[in-house]
């Protein structure tokens, strides 16, 4: 019930959410109960909803039927049984209504109704929870056939906590870390300070290993601890604690590697494990798990005295019917594998290849790219009468801002397969995306090695596909970037999106600039002296054959040159801000937790 808009990038909203699912406290077996889908303040519409009726205790089943009402504004649908599912039939406005349910006639006991309501494309909230239904034998809900609301069950919004890494304080699972027992969270190094959005400790009590896990970071769905023989997703014994019908429960599962990653309990023994305690309040899912010291799980063996493992600790929205979903919230694994019998501190294992590849492509297509498109654009009439190697200035730079752009990207796109060791399992169009601008990037240069002459009947065919060729990956790349934000291993700040936004609207406004001045040259808008001097420089001014341009001398620069020189001087400068200002993040990411570690290391010292 998680919707996949954008690819899975877009994540549920963490407020506290302005809808609530009321009914009457009570229904009869097989009897209709009319179940109000309200919003606070009354005048609030949303687009979209899904909801069901599940069993408030194990094993959670999805129970009864709803009825297709009201006409035209709600269809069912299938999902683990007949018409047990309720959904919007389109994505008109809507406010205040009310849905048919009907109970089963072989079920006693209490429900309470699941919802996922969409406010736009882009704010939705999931898990909003009713408050319990009564499923009675020969009862009948006092609200079973009228449409009027009933009383409100709360006047208080479900509390969710904000997206925010707040240190918990006097936190009991920080306690004995680093003396009795190992403990391991995230962001890297936040046990000292008790500020980890995800943590994990393991203790060691004669021969039995306790697990505890724990989050409260972005409305977790479940919390997960790993034991890996490396520290990449594949082939990994997974402990889960998921929070399930108003208590945490704690399952073992098995996680498959590349190409097809997934989590799945299929197949698992649940009995290497035994749950101590669990906790799911305020948002903070809580539980602590004894395993076996020696268990054997998907044929393979795993001796927790005698041999090493990485830790990988992750956690995030999305619980399907038989496993966990993708680590929407956060993932981390241990650096180096470990002996869980020995007390020690845990740093988790290092991003710099993460960190480079964000680092490279972001000067490459933010940068480099940017000013050799430039350049090529607009100053191949600047700087007449002076050469850089044997070619004119505007080429020798753009070949040189091309150059590196190939050089870090194809650098780029080889670590982040190192890095990764396969292709990404997250649901983003990040990774294809940057495949397809590599190729046209790696592409671009060869095709420039084999350009026709200048006075070429094939000449104008070869400016304008290798005019579209770069504009179409640089355009791709920025895409890109964008995309790169909602990825959980980046770690990037939401704002980061704005700082590419106003770098997107400064590079379009300096391009507009320059092309005034040269319409307003071929306008006729020069001197009645500079009248006759020849203009070359407009972007396409060579794609037709019939303009042998590049055989007339040129002796001075075009019109404007000294003010083309000035603001490029000034876009460069601006340019190089922008550039700067991303890679420390992406560096420093997440930036936020970096500021305040430096920041404690300054007041330390």
């Amino acid at each position: 019930m998680v919707p996949f808009h954008g690819g899975g990038s877009i994540l549920p909203m963490t407020t506290p959410p302005p809808f609530q699912i009321e009914s009457a406290p009570s229904v009869g077996l097989g009897h209709t109960l009319k179940v109000f889908v309200a919003s606070y303040p009354r005048e609030l519409t949303f687009a979209g909803f899904m909801i069901q009726a599940r069993n408030r205790d194990p094993p959670y089943q999805v129970l009864g039927q709803f009825n297709p009402v009201p006409e035209g504004l709600t269809k069912v649908i299938n999902c683990f049984g007949q018409q047990t599912t309720a959904t919007h039939a389109n994505t008109k406005p809507k406010q205040d209504f009310y849905l048919e349910w009907q109970a089963p006639l072989d079920f006693q006991g209490q429900i309470v109704f699941n919802a996922t309501i969409a406010q736009t494309y882009d704010q939705f909230w999931v898990g909003i929870i009713s408050e319990p239904v009564d499923v009675l034998i020969n009862h009948t809900s006092v609200f079973a056939s009228s449409t009027t609301r009933p009383p409100l069950t709360s006047t208080t919004p479900v509390y969710v906590p904000e997206m925010s890494s707040k240190p918990l304080q006097s936190d009991p699972i920080y306690e004995g870390c680093g003396s009795v027992k190992t403990c391991f969270g995230l962001p890297d190094n936040c046990v000292n300070d008790q500020s980890c959005r995800i943590i994990t400790a393991v203790t060691v009590k004669g021969d039995r290993f306790e697990f505890e896990v724990q989050s409260g970071f972005g409305q977790p769905g479940y919390v997960a601890v790993g034991l890996s023989t490396d520290n990449k997703m594949g082939d990994d014994s997974i402990i889960e604690c998921v929070p399930q019908g108003g208590k945490v429960n704690a399952f073992t599962s098995w996680t498959s590697g590349n190409p097809n990653y997934g989590d799945s309990r299929e197949g698992i023994n649940q009995n290497i494990i035994r749950l101590l305690a669990s906790s799911h309040k305020d948002g903070v899912i809580y539980c602590k798990v004894e395993r076996d010291p020696v268990t054997e799980v998907k044929g393979r063996t795993f001796d927790l005295i005698k041999q090493r493992y990485h830790l990988l600790l992750a956690a995030g929205a999305e619980v399907r019917e038989n496993g966990v979903g993708y680590h929407t919230l956060g993932r981390i694994p241990s650096a180096q594998p470990i002996n869980l019998s020995v007390v020690q501190n845990l740093a988790g294992a290092s991003t710099l290849l993460l960190r480079l590849h964000g680092a490279f492509m972001v000067t490459a297509w933010i940068g480099t790219t940017s000013l050799g498109i430039l350049l090529a654009r607009y100053f191949k009439q600047t700087w007449v009468g002076s050469q850089l190697c044997g070619k004119d200035q505007w080429f020798a730079w753009h070949r040189m801002c091309m150059v590196l752009t190939w050089s870090l990207t194809m650098a780029a796109f080889v670590i982040i397969f190192v890095e990764i060791g396969g292709w990404s399992s997250a649901r983003n169009p990040h990774a294809i995306l940057g495949v397809i601008t590599t190729a046209i990037c790696f592409f671009q240069p060869i095709g420039a090695l084999f350009r026709p002459a200048p006075n070429a009947r094939t000449r104008p065919y070869f400016n304008w596909g290798h005019w579209f060729g770069g504009n179409l990956a640089h355009i791709l790349a920025i895409v890109t970037i964008f995309f790169a934000v909602k990825l959980t291993k980046a770690e990037l700040p939401e704002w980061f999106d704005w700082i590419l936004v106003a770098y997107v609207a400064f590079h379009v406004f300096m391009h507009l600039v320059f092309s005034i001045f040269l319409w307003a040259q071929i306008a006729g808008c020069a001197s009645d002296r500079r009248a006759t001097q020849r203009i070359n420089s407009f972007p396409m001014s060579d794609m037709s054959p019939g303009r042998n341009n590049m055989k007339m001398d040129r002796k001075q620069d075009a019109p404007f040159a000294k003010l083309r020189k000035a603001l490029l001087g000034i876009y460069i400068v601006i340019l190089v801000l922008f550039v700067v200002a991303l890679v420390v993040i992406v560096v420093l990411a997440p930036i936020e937790d970096s500021v305040k570690s430096i920041k404690s290391k300054i007041m330390s010292n």
